[in-house]
């Protein structure tokens, strides 16, 4: 559960986000792929950071561009799932599924699935096996393996190390287990559920008075443990209403009896926390919206 003293800042740009998807999905249909995976399915993207420059030929901006820029924002579209990559924490700024009744059933086996490096990030920007083999952490899943039965590539993406983030492995397994449980629970009974999962990295109070960010990197790449996960839930009912739930648990044991309510938390707490925006997106879709919040269902 928050407590007082962990601090919720920071909010980002949202249009940007949309502008991207669009061009993504443009660039797919130009170079002819076969599958554009889940990108050409979701209604709804978080807001991600700033992508091209575009400008009329000759501009100033053009002539900045001239040796090309540092870095844009890493989109990966896969059959399960679409994330946004950060190369500075080598993990996942967030990671949305989609899942219902279809996705929930069949045949994949998780033991056919082995964690793997992201080949398609830069070597210098990405995560491998070894920086996990003795850290004290679990190879903990955004988007959750069991959550896309339906196909064995799709279970076999999850495994991704771009997927993945230094977990503690009580909350692996237990608690955070029964909220990924849960999020399956809730497609059985709702037209769609997209889940969007993704670290935070919150600032507390220090014996000296002043608030610090703090947290353990391992291995030598030096993988950024986050100091707490988010989930957020929009859920597509039969009668058309879109339902909002967001979760935070640390990331440290938890005990598994407390109530999952207990970690429901005000959506603004997440955008500020985060920098992303998911209201503002899904307003454009719908005004139908209930947000559930703790205490509230």
């Amino acid at each position: 559960m928050l407590r007082a003293r962990w601090v919720l800042p920071l909010a980002v740009g949202a249009g940007l986000g949309a502008a991207l998807a669009r061009r993504e999905r443009r660039e797919h249909r130009e170079r002819g792929d076969e599958a554009e995976g889940l990108l050409a399915r979701l209604p709804v993207l978080p807001a991600v950071a700033a992508a091209s420059l575009p400008a009329p030929p000759g501009s100033v901006r053009t002539e900045l561009s001239k040796y090309g820029l540092p870095g844009l924002a890493q989109l990966r579209s896969r059959e399960s799932y679409v994330l946004c990559y950060d190369p500075r924490s080598r993990s996942a700024l967030w990671v949305i599924e989609q899942l219902n009744r279809d996705t929930l059933s069949g045949a994949s086996d998780r033991a056919a699935c082995d964690f793997q490096e992201d080949d398609s990030v830069h070597e210098y920007h990405r995560a491998t096996n070894a920086d996990y083999r003795g850290s004290g952490f679990d190879r903990g899943h955004l988007a959750a393996a069991a959550n896309h039965r339906w196909s064995q590539k799709a279970m076999r993406d999850t495994f991704y190390l771009s997927n993945i983030a230094p977990q503690n492995p009580h909350l692996n397994q237990n608690a955070w287990n029964n909220l990924e449980k849960y999020c399956r629970s809730l497609a059985k009974h709702n037209r769609n559920v997209y889940v969007c999962t993704g670290p935070l990295f919150l600032p507390r109070m220090e014996a000296d008075g002043k608030m610090y960010v703090k947290y353990q990197v391992i291995g030598k790449n030096n993988v950024a443990v986050p100091t707490h996960f988010f989930k957020v839930l929009i859920l597509e009912k039969e009668s058309g209403e879109i339902e909002l739930r967001s979760y935070v648990m640390p990331n440290s044991p938890v005990d598994d009896k407390i109530p999952l309510e207990r970690f429901l938390v005000p959506i603004e707490s997440i955008e500020r926390a985060s920098g992303l925006l998911f209201v503002p997106n899904i307003l454009r879709r719908t005004s139908n919206l209930k947000a559930i919040t703790a205490g509230k269902q």
